[in-house]
């Protein structure tokens, strides 16, 4: 902090705002405008304060917190307005000793920057706004940063050029919003009046491209206080720069003929008939017909141009995006195409590896199986060879089966998880919507009366004495804690006895199914043949024994005398009593289990 002697309201300033937190920092900023327009300050005591203002590096808070995000500062709009109009009165009047290549080569270029950016975000949300309240509310801002912006380049007129230079100014001047381009006109007036020889400061094409919008402005509207501000402005061009009549008569050859057919009689004909006489004047040193289509074709051009330049400033964001996609997708696509492609042709080729490998390794070991299996084994072995051969032919086309009633359904799977990849997108979407809302206002709850907090502490009362809290022991925790791990123990052993149960169940149904397929498949008692008969047989002895003597039973059954068939007349034929199976079989043992 410098040394002399200092306001004691900056210093206090100064002093609260390194003490304050970032968010606060902007209100505090705008305490500036107060003890900038306080009016008991003379020119000495008022420099004296910018000075010190600028020292204690208040200027140069006013500039960051201007390049942040506005929407996020106390009062958003408004305020960052005000710190534009304060930090353009701190600049104006200060004369700086220490280190003024700092000040006039590097800071006041960046707050000229920065103030066109602000304004161009502000005349982008006039555009934008609907309501009227907010319309008004932006262009009273945009008005405040175009007269802080002119009051900065006023008090340095070296700011002049590099206003006139910079980018962002011929995006403010190019807009079709008739208020805002009257009113950076109006700014353009400014400059020229400062300084009547900026235009020849400026590059060439800088030049061409202002007089460009003004001549396409002319041009474009028929509105009066367009017109009346383009023309003036040219106009002051005019004279101010003599050397540029020339320009206008070479470059905008149609521009007199627009001037004299749209604007006479709209209210603004003194300085109209003033531009008409000053272009006459210079087309009369000895100018042809040549010359003056040469300034009708560029007029066209320079229209054209402003046309064609605006046409495809607003449709380049959504070309180039719309481009990238497609390339992206077609990238893709290919990638995606050739990589399963590859894919492909690997897998057929181990597929038709792996099936040559298997086919030789077959064939070696029948041969070398046929060289060890005796003669008497041979049927025997390739017996056994066509079982298994069968079985492998079965659980290939069963497997063939499957896959291709999965193929069948493959359609529903896709339309599945289509369903599922809509549903995640719509579920994104909600989420992002939610979050983007703005929480609602926190309302504070409204606090209970003594009355209603008596009534609610007897309610509280009431109910712990009907519903006290109960007690349990020691004792009584570990006795329930060992009757749970019991009943878990008895709950896993029968689990594990229903789970070998219903394993049982699916082998013996297995069987079954297997049996059942094989009845089913059976030939005729005319076409059997011996090697049939061992697929019915069993290898149980006790089965086997079972089945001989139950048909022995029924044979002993049919043989029967009529008289022991006495009781019997209502049977049917086929069907054995129960009781002379019994007798038979009752001390015949069946294999397994009870």
């Amino acid at each position: 902090f410098p040394m002399a002697a200092t306001d004691p309201q900056v210093l206090a300033l100064a002093a609260q705002i390194t003490e304050s937190r970032e968010q606060d920092i902007p209100l505090l900023l705008l305490k500036l405008k107060g003890i900038l327009s306080s009016p008991s300050l003379g020119c000495e005591e008022s420099n004296k304060i910018k000075q010190d203002i600028y020292d204690y590096g208040l200027t140069q808070y006013c500039l960051l917190v201007l390049k942040r995000d506005h929407s996020q500062l106390h009062g958003a709009w408004a305020t960052a307005a005000q710190l534009a109009e304060i930090l353009s009165h701190c600049c104006v009047g200060l004369e700086v000793k220490e280190d003024p290549e700092e000040f006039y080569k590097k800071f006041l270029p960046s707050a000229i920057d920065t103030l066109l950016v602000l304004g161009k975000r502000l005349q982008a949300r006039f555009i934008r706004a609907v309501k009227d309240k907010e319309k008004q509310d932006f262009l009273h801002w945009f008005r405040i940063v175009t007269d802080a912006i002119c009051w900065l380049f006023g008090g340095h007129i070296q700011l002049a050029a590099c206003v006139l230079q910079n980018d962002r100014f011929l995006q403010l001047l190019i807009t079709d919003d008739v208020e805002t381009a009257i009113i950076m006109m109006s700014v353009l007036h400014n400059i020229l009046r400062i300084n009547s020889s900026v235009f020849l400061q400026v590059e060439e094409e800088t030049l061409h491209s202002v007089l460009d919008e003004l001549v396409y402005k002319l041009s474009s509207t028929t509105n009066p206080a367009v017109g009346s501000a383009a023309t003036k402005l040219l106009l002051l061009v005019a004279k101010f720069c003599k050397q540029l009549v020339q320009l206008f008569t070479a470059r905008y050859k149609g521009l007199k003929g627009l001037l004299s057919k749209q604007w006479i009689g709209k209210g603004f004909d003194r300085e109209v008939n003033q531009l008409l006489d000053l272009l006459y004047l210079e087309e009369s040193s000895g100018k042809g017909e040549m010359q003056k289509q040469h300034q009708a074709a560029c007029i066209i051009q320079a229209a054209w141009r402003g046309f064609q330049t605006r046409k495809r400033l607003k449709k380049l964001p959504q070309a180039v995006i719309t481009l990238q996609r497609s390339f992206r997708a077609k990238r893709e696509q290919e990638l995606q195409h050739l990589t399963k492609q590859k894919e492909d042709e690997a897998l057929k080729l181990q597929m038709q590896l792996q099936r040559q490998r298997a086919m030789r390794l077959f064939h070696q070991r029948q041969l070398a199986l046929l060289e060890v299996v005796h003669a008497s084994q041979l049927n025997k072995y390739m017996q056994e060879m066509e079982e298994k051969s069968a079985l492998t032919i079965q659980r290939f086309w069963r497997g063939y089966r499957a896959r291709r009633i999965f193929h069948q359904q493959k359609q529903s799977l896709k339309e599945y998880k289509a369903a599922i990849i809509i549903q995640r997108a719509a579920c994104k979407f909600l989420e992002k919507r939610r979050r983007r809302r703005p929480p609602s206002p926190w309302k504070e709850p409204k606090g209970l009366t003594d009355e209603q907090r008596l009534a609610l502490q007897q309610k509280v009362d009431d109910y712990i004495k009907l519903h006290p809290a109960s007690q349990m022991s020691e004792e009584m925790s570990k006795e329930l804690h060992m009757q749970a791990q019991a009943k878990l123990a008895q709950f896993l052993l029968r689990s594990r006895l229903d789970q070998r149960a219903a394993q049982r169940r699916e082998a013996l149904l297995a069987q079954v199914n297997t049996d059942v397929e094989l009845l089913m498949n059976a030939p005729g008692l005319a076409e059997i043949t011996e090697k049939d008969l061992g697929a019915f047989m069993s290898r149980s002895i006790p089965v086997a024994t079972k089945a001989r003597q139950s048909h022995n039973t029924m044979l002993k059954y049919t043989r029967w005398p009529w008289w022991k068939k006495l009781g019997d007349e209502f049977m049917e034929d086929d069907v054995i009593p129960d009781g002379a199976i019994n007798t038979e079989l009752e001390t015949l043992f069946i294999g397994g289990r009870k």
